[in-house]
């Protein structure tokens, strides 16, 4: 039997974050497997009760016994948000750079696992010896600290799996993207590269940080009262952006949220952030006059928990907004956040707040790379294959058709699962299918979509709940009416439908011999029905029932 070179998605092909992704190499029955990144992808209010998802992890659990070792390509949440819940499965090493080290042992140790000495702190431009595949850092450019493409070295030849990544010529903070070495790769040559498909309908650049930073200097100059900037805690090159721009405009300023402190204290602890003046504690900043305040806050997606919803709608400790006061979101709108985004500008607006986003002004650039990116990534490479994955299904079907412009002579198209043979054979082909799916984080157990207690929450959240209680009396007699509760039902005569419900029960409860096991048995269905139907008749909503028949 050939050795084979192989790659697998189990998450981000097919939706943007949740990324994780396979490489194996040998002979099909004696393979070793890496995994690149392990991440989550954030619920919406379609999954009541859900906040992560993550990748269902079977696939790769079953072959733990050959998984050299888990590599991180940065720090964002949908690349390592998953490993406190799928590493206890695999004990395997752990490598990643200082700054998503740091905050890979902060995520252990609130989860309280101990992983002794499995997480391997490698250096910016490193290698990592797994054999048989030889893992070279490259430095690129992102919105984190220390994002890194991934040269993997192996008997069949070369794979540059990209991360996230653009080029930005300005980073602020960090190396810029390293194209020599990209250049030097290419031309040893490179069987696949695993490519970021974000902005692919985005034309020209993806833009630089300190041309968002100049812009942000201006429009922080003209205003005269409280500046509040809201921004995505990871990015530490916008939160440095803030800070100068702070400095130079007389302000003083404080972090609010929790992940706005988390991350200032590990890009601290790793070297960055130096050239700084302190932050002040949120509770001293009250005792400043708003012109010399800035506030660096959570929240810019409009989360309900987030720093900035919570000073928007009056409910934060610390922090107060008022009349001719400035919110600045430099930030992306996410898709699927403009909903709750929009509620929270039109708040602002509504009590005279003005609001700056990306939509009136520059202020945020892109972590991802447009078109003209891309080209330089495709000519420094040259690769013979490319497998996009990082995108939703159009984004990776347009980056399919991009790689055909930019003559590439084998672009594959996958999904979550795809199993590609990328060696031997003459050109890369998906071949096998394994077991994929999502596991969401149910409080802080794992479940499958299809899990009861999703489903019982969501008929819950749409129908509302009524629960019955009849007590039975030793001679088999209903005692006294039914114990009737319900919630979330459009009642408007509450005394009218329970007393109608009772007849409903009493009514069915009659033809049951309720001393025997078998009979309660049916009449518990039969009283779920008819007090469903009730309800529908009554108010067109068919609830979650609950009946309990008591013995007394």
């Amino acid at each position: 039997m050939q050795e084979e070179l192989l790659f697998c998605p189990l998450g981000g092909s097919g939706e943007i974050g949740m990324n994780m992704n396979l490489f194996a190499y040998g002979k099909p029955d004696n393979q070793k497997w890496i995994i690149v990144d392990i991440g989550v992808t954030f619920a919406d209010e379609s999954i009541p009760g859900i906040d992560l998802i993550y990748p269902d992890p079977g696939f790769v659990i079953d072959k733990k016994d050959d998984i050299l070792g888990i590599v991180l390509t940065h720090a964002h949440e949908d690349h390592i948000g998953a490993i406190a819940h799928i590493w206890p499965q695999l004990k395997c090493k752990i490598f990643s750079t200082p700054f998503t080290a740091v905050l890979i042992a902060e995520k252990f140790k609130e989860k309280r696992i101990d992983i002794g000495n499995n997480l391997k702190i490698v250096d910016l431009n490193g290698i990592v010896k797994l054999d048989p595949f030889k893992i070279e850092f490259i430095t690129l450019t992102h919105s984190i600290l220390e994002p890194n493409g991934l040269k993997i070295e192996t008997p069949a030849g070369n794979i540059l799996h990209t991360g996230d990544w653009k080029c930005d010529p300005n980073p602020l903070i960090g190396n810029k993207i390293d194209s020599k070495r990209l250049r030097e790769i290419g031309d040893e040559g490179v069987l696949a590269m695993i490519c970021d498909s974000t902005n692919v309908f985005s034309i020209g650049r993806a833009g630089s940080e300190l041309d968002v930073r100049k812009s942000l200097l201006n429009i922080m100059g003209r205003l005269k009262k409280r500046i509040i900037v809201t921004s995505f805690a990871s990015n530490v090159a916008r939160m440095e952006s803030v800070f100068f721009c702070a400095e130079k405009t007389g302000r003083q300023i404080a972090l609010v949220g929790r992940s706005m402190h988390r991350i200032y204290k590990a890009a601290r602890q790793c070297g960055y952030l130096k050239n700084i003046k302190d932050p002040i504690d949120a509770r001293d900043a009250k005792k400043i006059s708003r012109e010399k305040i800035v506030y660096l806050c959570t929240g810019s997606q409009g989360e309900p928990m987030g720093a900035m919803m919570r000073i928007s709608s009056g409910v934060h400790p610390d922090v107060f907004i008022e009349k001719d006061d400035t919110v600045i979101f430099s930030s992306k709108i996410i898709p699927g956040n403009e909903k709750k985004l929009y509620k929270l500008h039109n708040q602002l607006v509504r009590d005279g707040i003005e609001v700056i986003s990306e939509e009136t002004d520059f202020v945020h650039v892109s972590g991802h790379p447009n078109r003209e990116d891309l080209k330089d990534m495709y000519n420094w490479v040259k690769p013979k294959s490319v497998i996009p994955v990082h995108g939703e299904y159009r984004h990776m079907s347009e980056h399919i058709n991009f790689a055909k412009e930019m003559q590439v002579p084998f672009p594959v198209q996958v999904e979550n699962g795809d199993i590609v043979k990328i060696y031997p054979g003459n050109e890369p082909e998906v071949f096998d299918k394994a077991p994929s799916g999502r596991l969401y984080v149910d409080g802080n157990i794992p479940v499958e979509e299809d899990s009861k207690s999703i489903k019982e929450r969501r008929n819950l959240s749409n129908n509302g709940y009524i629960e019955v209680t009849i007590l039975v009396t030793p001679k088999g007699n209903i005692h006294k009416s039914p114990i009737l509760s319900f919630k979330g039902l459009p009642v408007t005569d509450k005394e009218e439908f329970t007393f109608g419900l009772e007849e409903e029960i009493e009514s069915i409860s009659k033809t049951f011999s309720l001393n025997n096991k078998k009979h309660k048995e049916n009449l518990i269905d039969a009283l779920k029905i008819g007090c469903r139907k009730y309800t529908k008749e009554k108010t067109g909503k068919k609830p979650f029932t609950n009946i309990n028949i008591i013995n007394i």
